[in-house]
């Protein structure tokens, strides 16, 4: 491919994003969750930055600020991105499989986590989240943790708490896949690619599966490999079993 034919691609690219239309909107309730980076310029920005719209061939979105920086961007002087510090609450609580944690950010809840012990939990969400501020509100969260625990017991009750999914593209669009196995199904990462039109990505859906932040709301564990064994889990592969088991029994 040329350079011609990958700037084409890298535009197109940039315009389906979701997060150019926010970048332009200068959206400040998307600060926090990407920024972007203007290669005419060297600098990376917030999304609610007010300097002049850059050209989608100069641009390029990152998860983190951090991911800007190593790429040789520093911080815009206008909009100050590393300055940028979102808050987030979180609850933890008892469930059948473990503890638990959920996280919420003023867009809906942005983690759910099983983990051992309070301490686990919360360096695996101050892991995920490094540049957001934290408060534990286990009361403020507990109809939340009661949801979440809930699908446990009930894998096919509805998880009516709004989500704020935060990935890629890609990652964004193998979750929505995800949601959409039914409880006490599952499916292979070859099927997953497939269905989400990229049948070669087996791989690549495998690791989106293992950048689920939201445990059960977006049900990772009814992936498997093609030969119907259980693959790894980010919570453990006996829990993913014992949710598929009692998947298969409700």
């Amino acid at each position: 491919m040329n350079a011609a034919a990958r700037m084409k691609d890298h535009i197109d690219a940039t315009l389906r994003d979701p997060r150019w239309t926010q970048m332009r909107n200068r959206d400040e309730r998307a600060d926090g969750s990407f920024w972007y980076s203007v290669r005419s310029t060297g600098v990376y920005c917030k999304p609610s930055c007010a300097a002049r719209p850059a050209r989608p061939e100069n641009v390029a979105f990152h998860h983190r600020r951090e991911d800007a920086e190593r790429a040789g961007f520093r911080p815009c002087a206008r909009c100050r991105p590393d300055r940028v510090r979102e808050a987030l609450h979180y609850g933890i609580g008892d469930s059948p499989l473990g503890m638990l944690l959920v996280a919420a950010s003023e867009r809906g809840v942005c983690a759910i986590l099983f983990g051992e012990n309070a301490g686990a939990l919360e360096a695996d969400l101050r892991q995920r989240f490094a540049q957001t501020e934290l408060t534990r509100d286990d009361a403020a969260l507990a109809a939340t943790l009661a949801q979440a625990a809930a699908l446990i017991e009930h894998p096919d009750t509805a998880f009516k708490a709004t989500l704020d999914l935060r990935g890629t593209p890609f990652q964004r669009k193998v979750w929505e896949a995800l949601r959409a196995i039914p409880a006490g199904n599952t499916a292979s990462y070859k099927e997953v690619a497939l269905r989400i039109g990229m049948p070669d990505a087996s791989r690549a859906v495998a690791l989106a599966c293992g950048a689920n932040a939201l445990a059960m709301a977006v049900p990772c564990h009814r992936v498997i490999r093609g030969d119907g064994s259980l693959s790894g889990y980010r919570w453990g592969v006996e829990r993913k079993r014992a949710l598929l088991e009692r998947e298969a029994r409700a």
